[in-house]
């Protein structure tokens, strides 16, 4: 009962948060606690009942937890980052998934011969110091998955000024698909806002990279215009290169034209939340909405958007991560 109690503030300060302001992570946060203390109080609240008692007890628990966490998530990776190399190639950012999966393999074996064997005093030390570590990102990335997945279920406000599609490489001098589908989205939204009435402004973002031959922002907006869109219902950002750049030169566009805006920015949705919260520090008045993604593709991008964040507050990670570290290796010397 303590742990259902103690989950109640949690979802309280999750609610009150969230109201507030949609794009920060310390809503996933928030959320994961209240949803640990929640399954927790289940769980021992279960187990009180005799007929649950008989059937499951506390150790079957255990093992379907340790296999769910050290066999199945891992395969899935696994089989997941295979899957990303064949479509995708060899690119580090297309490894990740395969890579976590295999560093999950490795890991559950060592603990295994940490709590079975004697081992000398110095690996003791680092499994247990990188265990600790790992159970903070392990529970930041799912406070962080928690966020994009509540944002991504957000519907698009109503009577934006502006859409803003942010741009991505071109291939080859065309639109691939993973831009195609945020254009899509931007084209659905803009006729949206025309059958109520209001037509926004589409602006199409992205500069001209060194492989590139046009800027971004032109070759979107001829993908527009031959879906449909009228050539004067677009505005061109063509100078950012980067996530950052597109919000800044985007909202500077938008003030020029009308202060006060308020827009709707497109992109894939695995990389929705992370943009919504770079949006609320550089102060940009609109909402992130995703565009699809093809499923294999998610998992590598959402660690890459993870690793984004841990980058964006290295500083205050970075801080945690040592004093973490450190927790393990100190309390020894008292």
């Amino acid at each position: 009962m303590a742990y259902l109690l103690t989950s109640i503030p949690f979802f309280a300060g999750f609610a009150i948060s969230f109201r507030f302001e949609r794009r920060r992570l310390l809503n996933g946060v928030l959320l994961l606690a209240g949803l640990l203390f929640l399954a927790v109080g289940v769980i021992f609240a279960s187990l009180d009942i005799p007929a649950v008692h008989d059937v499951v007890d506390g150790s079957v628990l255990a093992i379907a937890f340790f296999l769910v966490i050290a066999v199945l998530l891992p395969a899935f990776l696994v089989l997941n980052g295979l899957q990303m190399v064949r479509r995708e190639g060899r690119r580090l950012g297309n490894l990740l998934s395969l890579l976590a999966g295999l560093a999950m393999f490795a890991f559950g074996p060592a603990l295994l011969v940490l709590g079975k064997n004697a081992v000398p005093r110095a690996v003791e030390v680092v499994i247990i110091s990188v265990s600790i570590v790992l159970g903070y990102l392990s529970l930041a990335f799912a406070a962080f998955v928690l966020c994009s997945v509540g944002y991504g279920l957000l519907r698009p406000t109503k009577g934006a000024d502006f859409i803003v599609v942010h741009g991505s490489r071109l291939i080859r001098g065309a639109v691939p698909p993973l831009l195609a589908s945020r254009l899509d989205r931007g084209r659905a939204l803009y006729d949206a806002g025309v059958a109520q009435g209001a037509a926004p402004t589409l602006v199409t973002s992205g500069g001209q990279g060194a492989d590139e031959t046009q800027p971004e922002a032109e070759a979107m907006a001829d993908y527009l215009v031959a879906h449909g869109i009228p050539r004067e219902e677009i505005v061109l950002e063509d100078r950012s290169t980067t996530t950052r750049e597109n919000l800044l030169y985007s909202r500077e566009l938008m003030t020029e034209r009308k202060p006060g805006y308020r827009c709707l920015l497109i992109t894939n949705n695995f990389h929705a939340f992370r943009t919504a919260m770079l949006a609320r520090r550089l102060k940009v008045n609109g909402q992130v909405v995703g565009s699809h993604t093809a499923w294999y593709y998610v998992p590598s991008a959402t660690i890459r958007e993870f690793i984004g964040i841990l980058r964006d507050y290295r500083i205050l990670n970075g801080v945690v991560i040592v004093l973490l570290a450190a927790a393990y290796p100190v309390s020894l010397a008292f």
